[in-house]
């Protein structure tokens, strides 16, 4: 409880100097003439000196201040507003798959739903030293230097619904390598004798439009290929296994050949196969329809800015 004295006490800064820093925070600096992309604490500490809001203030007072009302200027996410004007249809398409249904249909259980993609330019940095394991009060060491090995192109396959994962490593990117990883899935049971299988792609050029879809159902006539929206990689499902290659395989990029690369990635893929799960997907053709409204209540604003 605080005493009667305490309770009296005026506060040291006015509420309008607090107004006036956080303010100034939510401003981006170019805009005020500063040669900085972000503020920091102890810049908005010297800033608010500067143009003479307080005499002087502690970087304490600054962050509990910010803290009340989440503002942190020193961080940022990029964003991008939907381009594609079949945007709604497309995304709509792909989180119907990946609930089960089809047009209007569940799915039955001779249809899989595939998602693949490409990983590309994965380097084998070849360290000019060994790198150190941990060891008690010291993290594992990798020396900053490198010779550059070779880089691969990853492709791989993941079954939404049974957790499967198929990789192969190529020397790049294009038709050819993509339909060898589709004959690698294709060509194994129970792929080979489905009904229908869906494969959720991007737009790069060894899978878009109506002439990939051709080519492939010409070799693989149950093939449904489906094509995310322009700019929306956050729903090819397959970009979460990446995500997982990317921290558990490939940082620190420490290799001594790029053989060892694609030793590591396919043993990876056997020792994944053996715990996974299908991805816990919750996002809804609901929750598309309320971004898209949201996003299309903020472009104007955003235009006129």
């Amino acid at each position: 409880m605080r005493n009667s004295r305490e309770a009296g006490r005026r506060p040291a800064f006015p509420p309008s100097v607090v107004v006036e820093v956080k303010a100034l925070a939510c401003e981006l600096p170019h805009r005020l003439g500063l040669p900085l992309s972000r503020f920091s604490v102890s810049e908005i500490q010297r800033e608010v000196v500067a143009e003479g809001i307080v005499a002087q203030i502690s970087g304490t007072t600054l962050w509990r201040w910010l803290s009340r009302d989440a503002l942190c200027p020193w961080r940022y996410r990029s964003w991008i507003f939907p381009r594609d004007p079949e945007f709604a249809a497309k995304a709509g398409r792909v989180l119907d798959l990946y609930e089960g249904r089809w047009q209007g249909a569940p799915l039955g259980r001779r249809d899989f739903v595939l998602s693949a993609d490409e990983k590309t330019s994965i380097q084998a940095r070849l360290r000019t030293a060994p790198t150190l394991p941990p060891a008690a009060g010291r993290s594992t060491r990798v020396e900053h230097e490198y010779h550059r090995g070779g880089a691969w192109a990853y492709l791989a396959a993941w079954d939404v619904h049974c957790a499967r994962v198929f990789g192969r490593c190529e020397k790049t990117t294009g038709i050819e390598p993509f339909d060898r990883l589709v004959e690698q899935v294709m060509s194994e049971e129970p792929y080979r004798s489905a009904r229908r299988v869906f494969w959720i792609t991007d737009n790069g050029t060894s899978h878009r439009g109506e002439k990939a879809r051709r080519r492939l159902r010409a070799q693989w006539p149950s093939i449904v290929l489906v094509h995310t929206p322009v700019h929306a990689s956050w729903l090819n499902q397959v970009e979460i296994y990446f995500s997982i290659v990317q921290r558990k395989v490939l940082t620190p990029n420490d290799f001594v050949s790029l053989v060892e690369v694609e030793e590591r990635l396919l043993g990876f893929q056997q020792r994944y196969q053996q715990i996974a799960t299908p991805f816990r997907w919750t996002f809804t053709r609901s929750d598309l329809t309320k971004l898209l409204a949201k996003l299309d209540s903020k472009r104007p604003l955003l235009q006129a800015a």
